[in-house]
């Protein structure tokens, strides 16, 4: 761990990042949304957006493209030479919940309910007895969407009360089919009328809704936690927290002519159950946008070769914090903390992509920003998860090092967070992406 102070000393970045953290995740209760709102932030800095159907020129400054969840930005300097390598920060913009199924409308015992699926490596009880709202995207007749985003109490997933299960305590067990169906109301059961109900909300006809991607997302409000406020607890930190100072960190350097590489944020969907989709990091998306840079700016395959040699990503997706009342589970010599700094995440097993020459790239931007660092590797009796990170390296042939923020709960509908921390974070990336 460096031996730096607890907070930068330089970076643009302080405890108004984490506030602004907090509205992000409210505005953002789905992939769609998060993308969004990441476009939203960076064409306030100059950025602006090109379609994958267009032919692109090679002029400088800030460019975006989204598909879908996933949002692709990058800077060119003034006069970047074709070769000129990236710095990468990737992300995703997904996180487990419950999603609608296609016939969403079914009920029983006169309540009506709404029809989900589970999607990702969702803590089921985290969903229980809270209230949930509804967001996403409708798909129209004419192939256009509109974003939509109930943000008020309109589901619940009711627990089994302690009189009719009093082994609850010892051991609870639910079964994703038939315990995970929300209510949203009393009565006879019409099909059509959830859709029927989400378009109105959107402000269109519901006979031209003809797909929909929509998902459940908890309506408290992200807070500050704890005696002196040093805790964050919010939704959706697995990965938006990452994604937020990706954009932070990219906007900052708009205007920039003097960087030697091109900045890059790219944020996927569909991490959570895998990456395969052409939103996902295992498709083509981040490739094909920085090929199609290099050749814009005139360049050949021999610059896209160079270009991708020179190139490193930061693979940045939240880790775990040492947990008070399980310490046991960790490695016994690697306990990150909370507000103790970004986490390097090592698995020999390519679980997580870096190695010695990553370590000694988050090092040298750690200390530039002044930021403090961490090594997280799991317990080796404990299976390790994956990131974007192997992935990325192995799809373009590109150095990619595994980081991220400590958090408690992961995965859970509320997630914890030392307040510093993703200010840390976003420092550290602005070091990265300078270069």
């Amino acid at each position: 761990m460096s031996s730096a102070a607890s907070r930068p000393t330089a970076g643009p970045f302080d405890r108004g990042h984490t506030d602004d953290l907090m509205a992000f995740l409210t505005a953002s209760p789905s992939p769609y949304h998060a993308v969004a709102s990441a476009a939203e932030r960076l064409e306030k800095a100059g950025f602006r957006r090109v379609e994958e159907t267009a032919a692109w020129d090679g002029t400088s400054g800030g460019k975006y493209v989204i598909r879908g969840g996933a949002i692709i930005a990058w800077y060119v300097p003034e006069g970047a030479a074709a070769h000129t390598p990236y710095r990468i920060v990737g992300a995703h913009t997904d996180s487990p919940n419950l999603r609608v199924k296609p016939r969403p409308d079914m009920g029983a015992q006169g309540w009506r309910q709404v029809a989900v699926e589970v999607y990702g490596g969702t803590l089921l009880n985290t969903w229980l007895d809270r209230d949930l709202g509804l967001a996403g995207r409708l798909t129209l007749r004419d192939g256009s969407h509109h974003l939509v985003n109930v943000d008020r109490p309109l589901l619940r997933v009711p627990q089994l009360a302690i009189h009719l299960d009093r082994s609850a305590n010892d051991g609870l067990k639910l079964d994703r089919q038939r315990h995970m169906q929300p209510i949203w109301g009393i009565g006879e059961v019409h099909e059509g009328d959830l859709i029927s109900f989400v378009a109105a909300e959107a402000g269109v006809d519901a006979e031209d809704v003809t797909g929909w991607d929509l998902m459940v997302h908890a309506v408290d409000a992200p807070a500050y936690l704890g005696r002196d406020q040093e805790l964050l607890a919010g939704p959706r930190m697995d990965n938006l927290l990452s994604v937020h100072a990706a954009v932070a960190a990219l906007a900052s350097l708009a205007g920039r002519d003097d960087l030697p590489y091109i900045p890059v944020l790219a944020a996927f969907d569909h991490e959570e159950n895998g990456s395969e989709a052409d939103t996902g990091a295992q498709g083509p998306l981040l490739g094909n946008v920085l090929e199609r840079s290099v050749y814009a700016r005139g360049g050949s395959y021999e610059d896209r070769a160079r270009a991708f040699a020179g190139t490193v990503c930061l693979s940045s997706d939240t880790g775990h914090a040492v947990h008070p009342n399980y310490a046991e589970r960790h490695d016994p010599t690697h306990h990150p903390r909370v507000n103790g700094g970004p986490i390097l995440k090592v698995n020999v097993n390519q679980r997580y992509a870096t190695d010695g020459s990553g370590r000694a790239v988050f090092a040298a931007a750690c200390e530039k920003a002044g930021v403090p660092w961490q090594s997280f590797v799991s317990n080796n009796d404990m299976p390790c998860g994956t990131t974007i990170g192997p992935i990325t390296a192995a799809r373009h042939g590109i150095s990619t090092v595994d980081i991220g923020v400590a958090i408690l709960s992961m995965h859970s509908a509320r997630e914890l967070c030392g307040a510093d921390d993703p200010f840390l974070l976003a420092n550290a990336l602005v070091a990265f992406l300078e270069g």
